[in-house]
């Protein structure tokens, strides 16, 4: 088997040559092929509209190829029973997403909830999910979404994501919306948590500071395709004209 046989065969999530359009002449998702493997972080960068949402989607099946494949532990997701592969895949976005007349608490618990999880299991759960995410149960289990912050919010967000312990978080954009203080202290306890965790993250960002602490890989896109696939570092010393644009806004 050769390298590149091994490597397929061990990627989490894997797209072959994937395209997504609305219609025949707007392809948002060109010809798309990449792998990532288990433990990893690989992080999407680009501007608004270069298909880099639309590729997080086709993960969990909010939306469906056009031509190719995206595979999710080796089996195509359109083979998946769609409630089974949401389940083995978080989800968090941009302002947390939270159903506004639970409580913290039900928030966090409704994935658990819905798989039919013991009550007790459910509240154990909830409640070591809410100390790793650094809100005190006792202070914000029965608080609601409109009574936090929007850090509290996107906290609740990550821990809801987590809930039935899946092996694949998408995140879109989770932090964009907080100012820039709350912003830079949730990339560093999430950059610290994913460590310990151990998930595959796949990772949505328009800011290129954002994905240089967060990434293992970062994936550039530009028009519906991958324009560079680097570690941090080696993005750093990169040559792409798109790349060098993106690190002229961090002096």
């Amino acid at each position: 088997m050769s390298d590149a046989d091994q490597k397929d065969a061990s990627a989490l999530v894997e797209f072959r040559n994937v395209s997504y359009a609305i219609n025949a002449d707007r392809k948002i998702i060109d010809a798309l092929s990449l792998s990532i493997s288990a433990g990893e972080t690989l992080v999407l960068l680009g501007a608004s509209g270069c298909g880099k949402t639309t590729s997080l989607r086709l993960v969990n099946r909010l939306l469906t190829p056009t031509a190719g494949a995206v595979l999710v532990e080796g089996k195509a997701t359109v083979a998946w029973n769609v409630i089974h592969l949401r389940r083995q895949t978080g989800y968090v976005i941009q302002e947390a997403g939270l159903f506004p007349h639970f409580t913290v608490a039900e928030n966090v618990a409704l994935v658990p909830a819905l798989a039919g999880w013991e009550r007790r299991r459910i509240e154990q759960r909830t409640t070591e999910l809410l100390e790793l995410v650094g809100l005190n149960p006792h202070e914000f289990a029965e608080r609601y979404p409109r009574e936090l912050s929007g850090g509290q919010r996107q906290r609740v967000g990550v821990a809801r994501a987590l809930a039935a312990d899946p092996p694949l978080l998408l995140m879109d954009e989770p932090f964009g919306a907080l100012d820039p203080l709350t912003r830079a202290s949730l990339q560093k306890e999430f950059a610290e948590l994913k460590s310990r965790l151990g998930k595959t993250v796949i990772f949505v960002t328009h800011d290129v500071r954002e994905a240089l602490i967060l990434g293992t890989r970062i994936a550039l896109m530009d028009a519906g395709k991958i324009v560079l696939l680097e570690t941090p570092d080696e993005f750093m010393k990169s040559g792409n004209e798109l790349a060098r644009a993106y690190l002229e806004t961090l002096r």
